[in-house]
């Protein structure tokens, strides 16, 4: 047994935070207790990421600033894991003198064997080849609140997009076993988590290594099958892999959200093949057209890179007119970072970094034109809400409604009398909006108070 005060820094995607709350009840298991104070921590654990520059700048200084506590506090071992670890070990090692050991992300389940090694001035450094999986149905602490949780239903990616470095790192596509998923969810349900959340790098391929065709349909439906379970919501959906059988099990089963997030990355067909994307223009309007006429109230989420090498100004205002055209309901942008190792990062016609700022700064003051209209249009609906908590100086419950994953897009504020607890659902009418957030009032006051 470890039994030591142990601190877990967890950076990056969601795909990482499942690795990290994993982790967690590794070390639970090993009578580890867990504390947010860096200095009364005696294992701190960094869970890397390095999918762009300011990832990996933001990993590496986490790591130097928590060094510290080893003279300030009463630190005693200071781990990196995930991404970051996985890409540039032996740099770590000889680079980064303050760390103790480092762990890979397919390794993550060896969590507390490194821990004890680097307790004992061993510096372990374990990793193991990616592409494969590790038992996915290991106890997890959730740190999301208990009433949401992240389902990762697969690891690695195929695609090779030109400008990421995800395959390099993670490896091949490779699927959860669907038992192993359903064992997971039941287990997360019977601990009263209500909204699951599925992730992968891709999640609309899900099964087709393991059973020869795209099985996230059946997923889901047996995932929508599980008692306490009242939200599904889909992330990572590649536009050109979305079937008519996905839309119709969406269609079919009421807990899977009318939400879908599509990274598309741009929109110029000149562009999108020069960074290795499997879709054209035409192609991402037929496919948007289908979901709106199909689902109604569906809401789209996508994210853009601007400022991609060779990227013209003719390029990036064919995109501002996609965008201005399409309307978003839910939008990211990013300026390109060039990654080592990709053929992007080895492309002529680099763009200037003040340009790709310029370029995402103009896009998102056009979103949020499109996204004040479409929350002014959602005033006056009755929305089913997911309680996230409550804010005492507003005297108002702050909740999420079908259109809104945590973390990225926005919420509902309500006020009420009515005692609420987290993860409790109710109805809410619109009343107004605010930017990216809406108001609201629960449904029996509205009635009550005609």
């Amino acid at each position: 047994m470890l039994n030591k005060k142990v601190m877990i820094v967890s950076l990056g995607c969601d795909k990482n935070l499942v690795d990290t709350e994993k982790m967690l009840g590794i070390l639970a298991d090993e009578g580890c207790t867990f504390t947010d104070d860096e200095a009364q921590a005696q294992v701190i654990i960094v869970n890397t990421c390095c999918f762009i520059g300011d990832a990996k700048e933001e990993s590496i200084q986490n790591i130097l600033d928590l060094a510290r506590f080893k003279t300030e506090g009463k630190l005693e071992a200071l781990i990196a894991t995930g991404c970051l670890s996985q890409r540039y070990q032996d740099e770590m090692l000889e680079e980064l003198p303050e760390l103790d050991g480092i762990l890979g992300i397919s390794a993550w389940h060896t969590i507390a064997d490194v821990v004890r090694e680097a307790l004992e001035g061993k510096r372990p450094r374990n990793l193991m080849s990616t592409g494969v999986l590790n038992s996915h149905t290991t106890k997890r602490l959730l740190t999301t609140g208990g009433h949401y949780a992240y389902l990762k239903i697969a690891e690695g990616c195929n695609k090779r997009c030109t400008y990421c470095v995800i395959p390099s790192v993670r490896g091949a596509y490779v699927s959860v076993p669907m038992e192993e998923l359903e064992k997971e969810a039941r287990e997360l349900a019977a601990e009263g988590v209500k909204e699951l959340i599925l992730v992968a790098q891709e999640t609309t391929v899900y099964g087709i290594d393991l059973y020869k065709k795209k099985m996230l349909p059946e997923l889901l439906h047996r995932l929508c099958a599980i008692p306490g379970i009242v939200w599904i919501r889909l992330l990572y959906c590649y536009p050109e892999e979305i079937t008519p059988e996905l839309v119709q099990v969406m269609k079919e089963e009421k807990k899977i959200c009318h939400y879908l997030d599509m990274p598309i990355q741009h929109s110029s067909d000149r562009i999108l093949k020069k960074m290795g994307r499997r879709t054209n223009r035409k192609e991402l309007l037929d496919k948007i057209e289908m979901l709106r006429t199909e689902i109604p109230d569906i809401v789209l989420r996508t994210t853009l890179i601007t400022g991609f090498p060779g990227e013209t100004q003719e390029d990036f205002e064919e995109m501002l007119s996609f965008v201005d055209m399409v309307g978003f309901e839910r939008f990211g942008v990013f300026p390109y970072s060039p990654e080592e190792g990709t053929p992007a990062a080895e492309m002529e016609d680099q763009i200037d970094e003040e340009v790709k700022k310029q370029r995402r700064d103009a896009i998102m003051e056009l979103q949020q034109e499109i996204s004040f209209d479409f929350e002014a249009d959602c005033v006056g609906e009755k929305l089913l809400v997911m309680i996230e908590g409550y804010l005492p100086d507003e005297h108002a419950y702050v909740g999420r409604t079908y259109m809104d994953a945590p973390g990225i897009d926005g919420y509902i504020f309500i006020k009420s009398g009515e005692a609420l607890m987290s993860g409790d659902f109710a109805e809410a009418v619109v009343t107004g909006s605010d930017e990216y957030d809406l108001i609201g009032e629960l449904y029996e006051e509205h009635e009550s108070a005609e």
